[in-house]
C-alpha cells in the first residue's frame, strides 16, 4: 500500500492523502510512513479527529477537480462519516442527473485478529456494499493491494477500499509484471471441481489453507477471491458454483443480513436447479468482537470451521 500511494502521488499532482496520523506519525499501520517527508504537508495532510469533517472535505475537493485519498483509521470510525459517504458522495451522480461525480477514494482498515477490541475490529464492508453509488474493494494479495489503488483513482465515482488489518504485515515477492488491477472481476485463486469456496480479504489465506487440507482428503475445492464486493462479479460466481454444484461462503462479517446472505440468495436465484446442496456459510459470531485472544479467535472464521462447513456441504460432516 505504501508503494501504491507513493506511485500515485508521483503520477498525478492532483492526488493527496489525508487522515488521522497519516503524516508525521506515518499512519497507525505505517502505511504512509515516509510520505510526508517526500511529498510535503500539502499532499500528506494530518487531520483532526473528525471523520465527518475531513471526509466532507475530501468530497468537496474531489468535486472541485482534485483526486483525494481519505484514510479512515478503522472501519468502526467510518460510521462517524456515514452521512457524508452515503448521503453525499454516493448520491451526487444520481441527484445531479449524471452531471457531477465524486472521484474520491476512501481507504480504511477492517477486520479482527490484533486484539483491538469491539470498537476497532469489525468487518462492516458488507454494510457499504449495500449502498448504490459506491464501489467496494477488498484486496487480499500484494498485487491487488498495490494495483487496485491506481485503478480506483481513475474512477469517476467514489471507491471504498477495505484493508484487512491481518494482511498489513504479510510479505512476499511482488510479481514483476504487476500493474493496475481490474476492479470489476473476481479472481479464481485455486481451481477445483468438488465445491466452490467464496471469500475475500483477510479470510482468503485461511480459505486457501482449508482447500489445501481438503485436497489431502481427495476433495478439490475451487477458491474464489471476490475482491470486488460491489458490484459483485456474478458471472464468475455462477460459472463456478454451477459447475461444482456446491458452495460455501466465508465472510468475516456477521451472519445476519450479511454479504454472505446476499451471495447465497443470488446463487439460489440463478443456479438453484444445478445445486446439489444448500449454500454453506462461515461467518463471525453474533457478538461484538471480544478483546481476549482466545475469544477473538473463536469469534471470527478459522480454518477448522471452514473445513467443517465444506465437509457438511459435501455430506461428509
Amino acid at each position: 500500500m505504501n508503494q501504491a500511494l507513493r506511485e500515485a502521488l508521483q503520477r498525478d499532482e492532483r492526488i493527496f492523502l489525508m487522515g488521522e496520523d497519516v503524516g508525521a506519525y506515518g499512519g497507525c499501520y505505517a502505511v504512509s510512513k515516509g510520505l510526508m517527508a517526500e511529498f510535503g504537508e500539502d499532499r500528506i495532510r494530518d487531520t483532526p479527529l473528525s471523520e465527518s469533517g475531513f471526509t466532507g472535505f475530501g468530497i468537496g475537493a474531489a468535486a472541485g477537480g482534485l483526486r483525494p485519498i481519505v484514510e479512515l483509521m478503522t472501519v468502526n470510525f467510518s460510521l462517524l462519516a456515514l452521512d457524508q459517504i452515503m448521503n453525499t458522495a454516493a448520491t451526487i451522480r444520481h441527484m445531479s442527473g449524471g452531471q457531477f461525480g465524486v472521484p474520491l477514494v476512501i481507504r480504511m482498515a477492517t477486520g479482527a485478529g490484533k486484539q483491538l477490541a469491539a470498537q476497532h475490529s469489525h468487518s462492516l464492508e458488507g454494510w457499504y456494499a449495500h449502498i448504490p453509488g459506491l464501489r467496494i474493494l477488498a484486496p487480499a494479495t500484494l498485487e491487488d493491494a498495490r494495483g487496485m489503488l491506481w485503478t480506483a483513482l481513475q474512477e469517476p465515482d467514489p471507491v471504498l477500499i477495505f484493508e484487512n488489518v491481518m494482511l498489513y504485515n504479510r510479505s512476499g515477492p511482488l510479481d514483476t509484471g504487476a500493474g493496475a488491477v481490474d476492479i470489476d472481476r473476481a479472481a479464481i485463486r485455486r481451481p477445483g471441481r468438488d465445491l466452490t469456496l467464496l471469500t475475500y480479504g483477510g479470510s482468503l489465506f485461511k480459505t486457501l489453507e482449508a482447500a489445501e487440507a481438503l485436497s489431502t482428503e481427495g476433495i478439490e475445492a475451487e477458491v474464489i477471491d471476490l475482491r470486488v464486493l460491489r458490484p459483485l462479479d456474478e458471472a464468475t460466481i455462477m460459472a463456478s458454483v454451477g459447475r461444482t454444484r456446491r458452495a460455501v461462503v466465508v465472510d468475516e462479517g456477521w451472519r445476519a443480513g450479511s454479504l454472505s446472505a446476499e451471495i447465497a440468495a443470488r446463487i439460489g436465484e440463478q443456479v438453484f436447479w444445478r445445486m446439489d446442496a444448500p449454500v454453506g456459510r462461515v461467518c463471525t459470531a453474533e457478538v461484538p468482537i471480544p478483546y481476549p485472544r482466545h475469544l477473538e479467535d473463536a469469534a471470527i472464521p478459522q480454518v477448522p470451521r471452514i473445513l467443517e462447513a465444506a465437509r457438511a456441504t459435501l455430506g461428509k460432516g
